[in-house]
């Protein structure tokens, strides 16, 4: 057994087990729960909500292999950050975190763009873009699983574990969070905060362990259809948007801010490649000019908020999100339990 587990406590050892081969459900990562709660006590941690793409990162010998949330491998495209892995003294993990690129010091989303579908290592650098691995868990320590011990041990591993430096830092953490930490985080210009219970186990679904504390309004929505453009505008006028409701598509409004030029001539090809005859949605839209799609492209859309009939207000595009399935996108509800 490896030395830093052996010098866990008794109780926690015994909470360890032969971990499975690392390619099963290595992309079912631990997902957050929306909540509107700022009251917290003692036992949990606050970590800071990065705008970036969720990957989990396995490596075994050299074989090293970056996973998103549905599954792709993204290695090809952040070809850095698996070489960084590579050279870890560590041959055998499983680690949880989040892929960020940032202009000014704060997270940028539509700059990682620019990588996150590429596949080619030599596309992904010659992009300038430069891009970070914040680790924030270890699910996997040299064959043994670790999803069983408490958050705060396993944060503790994992930063004796691997060695930190560009581009893989790890996720600081504070004992402390509550409406005042929220503000700040805000006033930096963060997204938000991720509240999570210290003693909590890594579990393979959305739990309410693990709490997003936003900062504004926003979520990934569901392509069903776009609009014709007018006047000088190209591409398309605006994309139709939904989520699902025990399997039914219910429309939630149209987005047609946050595009440039460039963006509304690739998404008009790539939507036109996915046009069907008759409306995906299950709710009526009042919109002229249509063209439906098939709806399997995810947006992230930033929005102040609903309004009493379910639909967006203010919302703004900000950029596609192809680590995310559409058929799991459901509207997120704050979660209010205490």
């Amino acid at each position: 057994m490896n030395e830093l587990l052996r010098a866990l406590p008794e109780a926690q050892q015994r909470l360890l087990t032969v971990a499975p081969a690392a390619g099963e459900s290595a992309a079912d990562p631990m997902l957050a729960v929306l909540s509107d709660r700022r009251d917290f006590g003692s036992g949990w941690l606050f970590e800071r909500k990065l705008d970036g793409m969720r990957v989990l990162a396995t490596r075994d010998a050299d074989h090293v292999r970056l996973l998103s949330r549905t599954g792709r491998a993204v290695q090809g495209g952040f070809p850095e950050i698996a070489e960084a892995l590579a050279g870890q003294p560590s041959q055998g993990f499983t680690i949880d975190g989040e892929i960020v690129a940032f202009d000014r010091g704060r997270t940028d989303f539509a700059r990682l763009q620019r990588r996150m579908q590429l596949t080619d290592p030599r596309r992904a650098r010659a992009t300038g873009v430069a891009v970070t691995y914040y680790v924030f868990d270890i699910l996997r320590l040299d064959g043994i699983d670790l999803t069983r011990l408490p958050l705060r041990t396993r944060k503790s591993l994992l930063r004796r574990a691997l060695d930190f430096h560009a581009p893989v830092r790890f996720t600081s953490h504070r004992n402390q969070g509550g409406q005042r930490q929220l503000d700040e985080a805000c006033a930096r210009g963060w997204e938000g905060l991720v509240a999570k219970r210290a003693d909590s186990r890594y579990r393979r679904r959305r739990s309410p362990d693990w709490l997003k504390l936003k900062c504004a309004s926003g979520q990934e929505l569901v392509i069903g259809g776009f609009t014709e453009p007018a006047g000088a505008r190209t591409g398309f006028g605006a994309l139709l948007l939904g989520h699902y409701d025990n399997g039914r598509l219910v429309y939630s409004g149209k987005v047609g801010t946050g595009f440039d030029d460039a963006t509304l001539a690739g998404l008009r090809e790539g939507l036109d490649a996915l046009e069907v005859s008759t409306s995906p949605f299950t709710t009526p839209v009042r919109e002229r000019n249509i063209h439906w799609v098939e709806p399997v492209l995810v947006a992230e859309i930033a929005f102040t908020e609903w309004t009493r009939d379910g639909m967006l207000r203010h919302p703004r595009f900000l950029g596609l999100r192809p680590d995310r399935a559409a058929a799991e996108v459901v509207r997120e509800r704050p979660h209010r339990s205490r």
